[in-house]
């Protein structure tokens, strides 16, 4: 496995793997007609922006034979209390439970102790997703609130209802487990 930071060009691999998890993992939180539709576009969208302009943000990328397999993406210093937002954390559902996650997440931590002000960093999982929330549990988070998750795009027909976020915090990235 190679890991590499992102750049411009990496929009399209990136937007296709957030697409993908999305359609997997995100059923009954986000409406089936935005998660059928044209995803990818959005978020190919969002990922130009975001590896076009980088500042204050790393974006790390999981490969093997030059093929995406995950991505890690930080904002650094976002919130003045909880610290850098891991906004997004993407692994291909036929690597999961290969380490890949923890090896993003250690990345992730790694950028933050190194690029942020606060070493603090925090994640929203939604909870439907009980997975990830056990397995953020076993890096060294815990939780510290919930919210209303927001819509993509701040489209509300884009989710089913008012589901729910939790807020994962590591106050200290260095020690993530």
């Amino acid at each position: 496995m190679e890991f590499r930071s992102a750049g411009a060009e990496d929009a399209e691999q990136v937007a296709m793997l957030h697409a993908d998890s999305w359609r997997r993992h995100y059923r009954g939180a986000y409406a089936d007609a935005f998660l059928d539709g044209d995803v990818v576009t959005d978020r190919t969208k969002v990922w130009s922006e975001r590896l076009s302009a980088p500042a204050g943000t790393a974006t790390v990328l999981a490969e093997e034979d030059g093929h995406l397999k995950g991505f890690v993406h930080v904002m650094f210093d976002h919130d003045e209390q909880w610290g850098s937002l891991v906004d997004n954390l993407h692994v291909h559902y036929s690597q999961q439970r290969t380490g890949i996650g923890r090896q993003l997440m250690t990345r992730a931590a790694q950028a933050v102790i190194e690029e942020a002000t606060s070493e603090a960093m925090y994640l929203w999982v939604l909870e439907q997703n009980t997975r990830a929330q056990a397995f953020y549990l076993a890096t060294g988070a815990t939780n510290a609130g919930q919210k209303a998750v927001p819509p993509p795009g701040g489209d509300p027909t884009r989710l089913n209802g008012t589901p729910q976020a939790f807020r994962m915090v590591w106050p200290d990235a260095s020690r993530l487990k």
